[in-house]
């Protein structure tokens, strides 16, 4: 039975455009598809019912009718005209890696594995927000290449109406193995983590081996057209902020952009300020290398200040969540392997989108759970000191 919805929108406090009513028509159906690529290398997707899958998939229960439009709903706009647009989704707490900064030393408890979100619930939660405005889903874990069916997850999401974007955030150990075939599935976007180019660093920080199977992922995806493939380090004074300038040397000539990331508090990362390198720091150190560093416009959501130096392929990023947060141009949610929910990355508060979808809860209840949620996200997280106090969950569990 087809259900109509009827959203009104504000207008944004902070110069989105305005918005007029209008009638939204959801069904549910199943789709099949098939994919290939323009002269650029850029995945173009073919709604066709007698096409062969590039993909083999399980044949899971989708939507049959994917949204034919991609409407902003309410849903999305918090109390400070903040739209969401951007969905990041955990796909598991397992990982291959034992990270420091993300894990405690003694380990983390997982979620039993019938309480993680099955690839039905996945995918329908997506088309949820999909179908109501986000049109940016990145993939996150835990490691998110350690789940088998991330394939099927893959194809499913980016047949989504109105999903732009379909990214992975990645330790890398066996992407380079597994990209051909999630490029295939419709995967847009890669976030590699690499923390340091010192092999003997790298095992010392992640508690395992593979430094090399992580260079080889970040070349393959160069190798696959992926423009530009992000490298993801989060910096720690004493560990490997003396490695600075040889990340962006890594941009010289290939088109990588190296982020560094403020290091952030987490439960069981025992995070300390004087671990913390703040961003004028770093830039400080870039510029006196590299003089011809130059800044470029940022999108007024992104989480990352972004320059070039002069003649490079590649770019350079700093995310400054400590120092200059960029709470007031926020876009991100977050889907957590157990199927919680949660607005913002250093807020305790966490609402269960998997218990009311298992007790057989229709869209329309699910979608007023999450636009409650939404309304209730403050105008910015704590200072990092305070943040560093507030329980939260270990970045594992919340995903990258």
């Amino acid at each position: 039975m087809m259900k109509r919805h009827v959203f009104k929108f504000a207008r944004s406090r902070m110069g989105f455009a305005d918005f007029n009513c209008f009638l939204v028509d959801f069904e549910t159906g199943s789709c099949s598809t098939s994919r290939n690529c323009d002269s650029k290398g850029l995945l173009r997707h073919q709604i066709n019912a007698s096409a062969p899958r590039m993909c083999s998939t399980s044949c899971a229960k989708v939507p049959e009718d994917l949204p034919k439009d991609n409407p902003v709903s309410d849903m999305l706009l918090d109390s400070f005209g903040r739209l969401h647009t951007y969905l990041r989704i955990s796909l598991t707490e397992r990982c291959n890696l034992r990270c420091q900064y993300c894990m405690p030393a003694e380990g983390v408890d997982l979620t039993p594995s019938p309480k993680i979100l099955s690839q039905n619930e996945i995918v329908r939660l997506a088309n949820l927000f999909v179908s109501s405005g986000v049109d940016k889903i990145r993939l996150t874990g835990g490691e998110p290449t350690v789940r088998k069916d991330i394939e099927d997850i893959c194809l499913h999401l980016s047949n989504l109406n109105g999903l732009k974007t379909l990214a992975i955030t990645t330790n890398g150990i066996t992407l380079a193995r597994k990209l051909p075939k999630l490029k295939e599935c419709g995967l847009t976007s890669v976030n590699i983590s690499l923390d340091t180019l010192v092999p003997a660093k790298f095992e010392f920080m992640t508690r395992r081996k593979g430094h090399q199977k992580v260079m080889e992922s970040i070349n393959a995806a160069i190798d696959l057209g992926y423009n530009p493939v992000k490298v993801n380090c989060v910096v720690m004074r004493g560990f490997n902020d003396d490695e600075i300038c040889d990340f962006v040397e890594l941009t010289r000539d290939k088109p990588i952009n190296i982020r560094f990331i403020e290091f952030m508090p987490f439960d069981g990362n025992v995070w300390n300020v004087k671990k913390l390198v703040p961003y004028s720091e770093m830039l400080d150190r870039v510029v006196k290398r590299f003089p011809g560093l130059k800044r470029l416009q940022d999108h007024p959501t992104d989480t990352a200040k972004n320059f070039r130096v002069d003649e490079h392929a590649g770019a350079v990023s700093f995310i400054t969540s400590m120092t200059e947060h960029f709470c007031a141009g926020c876009n991100r949610l977050r889907l957590l392997a157990d199927g919680n929910f949660k607005v913002c990355l250093f807020g305790p508060s966490e609402v269960s989108l998997r218990d009311p979808l298992r007790q057989g809860a229709n869209d329309h209840e699910l979608r007023e759970i999450i636009g409650l949620a939404v309304k209730k996200k403050k105008a910015s997280h704590a200072g990092m000191f305070d943040i560093a106090k507030t329980a939260n969950r270990p970045m594992i569990h919340i995903g990258g």
